[in-house]
C-alpha cells in the first residue's frame, strides 16, 4: 500500500522535510528552498547520516519540480542543502519536471526529462539525467524542444543545458542515442515592430491644376 511520509507522520525526517526558507510561491527559481514532500511503498532512515531511501512507486515534490522512480534517496548536507537520486526499475525511465520562470504575461514553460538515473543537487540547483536521458521543453503546453544523449545536465539558476553522447566507461554503450546529441530545436518567433501609423488622408474641393504637356 503507497504510504504519504511528511513531517508530521516522522519526527526523524523533520530536519530533512522541513521548509528551508520562507519563499514566495510564485519563484519557481526558489524550488530549492521549498520543502522536500515524498510518497513510497518503503522507507529506510539514518538519522545520524541525514540520508533516506525510499522505495516503491515514489513521488517527490518540492515546490514546482516533480521527481517519480522506483527508488529515492535523500540526503541533507550540513548547510541544509537537499540531494536527491531517484532510480528507474528495470527497463524503465525515471521522471522529472519542473516549472520554469517566464515573463508576467507569457506562455508557461515546463521542462521534462527521463532517463534510468536522475540525479536532484539542491545546493547547485540542477538536475543530471543519466543513461538513455531525454529532456523536453514544452511552451503554452506544446513541445518546443527534444534533446536525447546519455548524459543531461539542466541548471534551473542559469537555464542552461549541457548534453553529453559520449559511450560510458568500460565498453559501455551510449544510452539508445548511437552515440550522438540529437535535437529538435523550434524556432523562436521574432517579436514584430508595431505597425507605423500612415500620413491620414485629408479631404479637398479643389482639383489640382492640369500639368502643360
Amino acid at each position: 500500500m503507497k504510504r504519504h511520509f511528511s513531517p508530521s507522520s516522522f519526527l526523524a525526517l523533520a530536519s530533512l522535510t522541513a521548509c528551508l526558507a520562507a519563499a514566495p510561491a510564485w519563484a519557481e527559481r526558489a524550488d530549492r528552498d521549498q520543502p522536500m514532500n515524498i510518497e513510497a511503498d518503503a522507507l529506510r532512515h539514518d538519522e545520524l547520516q541525514q540520508t533516506s531511501v525510499f522505495t516503491g512507486n515514489v513521488v517527490m515534490t518540492k515546490g514546482s519540480i516533480v521527481l517519480r522512480g522506483a527508488q529515492l534517496d535523500v540526503r541533507q548536507d550540513a548547510q541544509g542543502y537537499q540531494y536527491g537520486v531517484v532510480t528507474a526499475a528495470s527497463g524503465q525511465r525515471a521522471f522529472f519536471r519542473q516549472k520554469r520562470d517566464t515573463a508576467p504575461g507569457a506562455a508557461e514553460e515546463y521542462v521534462e526529462g527521463e532517463a534510468e538515473v536522475i540525479e536532484y543537487d539542491g545546493r547547485k540547483d540542477d538536475v543530471r539525467l543519466l543513461r538513455r536521458a531525454q529532456l523536453r521543453r514544452y511552451t503554452g503546453g506544446k513541445l518546443s524542444d527534444d534533446i536525447t544523449g546519455r548524459q543531461i545536465t539542466y541548471n534551473n539558476l542559469t537555464d542552461v543545458f549541457t548534453v553529453d553522447s559520449q559511450a560510458a566507461q568500460n565498453g559501455g554503450t551510449p544510452g539508445g542515442t548511437g552515440g550522438r546529441v540529437r535535437a529538435v530545436l523550434a524556432p523562436k518567433a521574432a517579436p514584430q515592430a508595431p505597425a507605423q501609423p500612415g500620413v491620414p488622408l485629408q479631404p479637398t474641393d479643389r482639383l489640382p491644376a492640369p500639368q502643360e504637356p
